[in-house]
């Protein structure tokens, strides 16, 4: 069901789910020239691998990872002149790739097999919608605020309106929302007399407060907190930034799980010296139907409970974090939830990216993520964790076969 390939600047997974087929793809590029040369070598690279496996024009969703905030415009004409109508949702990231180039694109596609119907409309530059398997997939991406505003807190309560603006636009909830990109500049900076990334929780959880995130498909047991799964990570300007994946359907037999991870308090419960309002986010969502899950897994780091461990030590920052990946889509944390057969293991991720706070940490960071993962498309990115504490961060998709008796 799953194909995975990794050469040099480039990996690409893909999985086929009964009429629908998925692709993810990372590019790095090989060249060392200017930003056009080497935004034309990963973006043909993608489409060489698209067109081979017979999945040309279906890219839905992209995320350009950008070096230098100068050449956003620059890069913006490149994709934009590249993919002509067929523009994905991008989101243009300014957190230099790891591997020292001017940039790099994680792409994801999908397309109809044997036969079955798969619909792709684009929108917009920052929104397109794809219709399959008796379900309509909102992806938004590149969502900036508007307001004349400086502040975090006003700019994000900004950008969530943006974004839900956009949604409803085309028919969707903002309860609909299933999974949420948090971008914000300077995360751990200080805002007045608090800091950046808290008055970006404060925006969330005032924006979020009495939204009704998900009551169709969630079991009929499920007694947690609804929130979707999320990343909140930094970048190298100081703007906020967001996206999201909704999802609509009146399949019956679709289950959607927020999951949280026995080994970590929830991130909704964390104590005030975190951060005054808690992050409103689950720690993955699972996408469970009669023959496959499909795990949208959050920013995951080295916390246990709610505290960092391995403090200044990145080689055991990666490997509890990948501990913490395992165990939050294993099939036995499905099952705290009453839903049997369904969950993965590291093997079934189809990708992942890797936010690294240093430089310098790269290679050790890539190191232990290649033994454990394998042959995987990744992106790894310098980016500020939201602890001033934290080294690295991953998060990722997983697919698996659902094992019903």
């Amino acid at each position: 069901m799953i194909r995975k390939v990794s050469s040099e600047g480039v990996g690409y997974s893909v999985a086929d789910l009964n009429d629908v087929r998925y692709i993810f793809v990372s590019a790095v590029p090989r060249t060392n020239g200017d930003l056009l040369g080497q935004a034309h070598d990963a973006l043909t690279t993608i489409e060489k691998v698209i067109r081979e496996e017979g999945t040309h024009r279906s890219i839905i969703r992209q995320a350009v990872f950008l070096r230098d905030p100068a050449e956003l415009e620059t890069c913006k004409k490149i994709i934009s002149d590249f993919y002509g109508d067929e523009l994905p949702a991008t989101a243009y990231v300014i957190q230099p790739p790891c591997e020292g180039k001017l940039l790099a694109i994680e792409a994801w596609g999908v397309s109809a097999r044997n036969g079955g119907p798969c619909q792709i409309e684009r929108v917009s530059e920052n929104f397109v919608i794809v219709r399959h398997s008796g379900a309509v997939w909102a992806h938004c991406a590149g969502i900036v605020p508007q307001t004349q505003a400086s502040g975090v807190y006003d700019r994000s309560l900004d950008a969530f309106n943006r974004m839900r603006d956009t949604l409803a636009a085309k028919g969707f909830d903002f309860d609909q929302i299933i999974r949420t990109w948090l971008y914000l500049g300077d995360i751990v900076g200080p805002e007045g007399e608090t800091q950046r990334y808290k008055e970006l929780n404060r925006a969330r959880t005032d924006f979020f407060e009495g939204i009704p995130f998900l009551q169709k498909h969630v079991p009929p047991a499920f007694d947690g907190a609804l929130y979707p799964a999320s990343t909140g990570i930094g970048m190298s300007d100081r703007e906020v930034m967001m996206g999201c994946v909704a999802l609509a359907s009146d399949r019956d037999d679709l289950l959607l799980l927020p999951l949280e991870n026995p080994r970590q308090t929830s991130a909704f419960d964390y104590e005030k010296h975190h951060s005054p309002q808690s992050p409103k986010f689950s720690r993955a969502m699972g996408i469970v139907g009669r023959e496959t899950t499909c795990t949208l897994i959050s920013g995951t780091a080295s916390i246990v409970d709610s505290e960092t461990k391995f403090l200044g030590d990145v080689e055991g920052q990666t490997q509890q974090t990948l501990d913490n990946i395992e165990a939050l889509i294993a099939p036995d944390n499905f099952s705290r939830y009453g839903v049997e057969g369904a969950g993965a293991t590291l093997d079934d991720l189809v990708f992942v990216r890797v936010y690294i706070k240093h430089q310098e940490d790269y290679e050790k960071t890539r190191a232990i993520c290649e033994q454990r993962l394998g042959e995987l498309p990744t992106i790894y990115a310098v980016a500020d964790v939201c602890r001033s504490n934290l080294l690295v961060e991953v998060e990722g998709v997983a697919f698996a076969k659902r094992r019903v008796s």
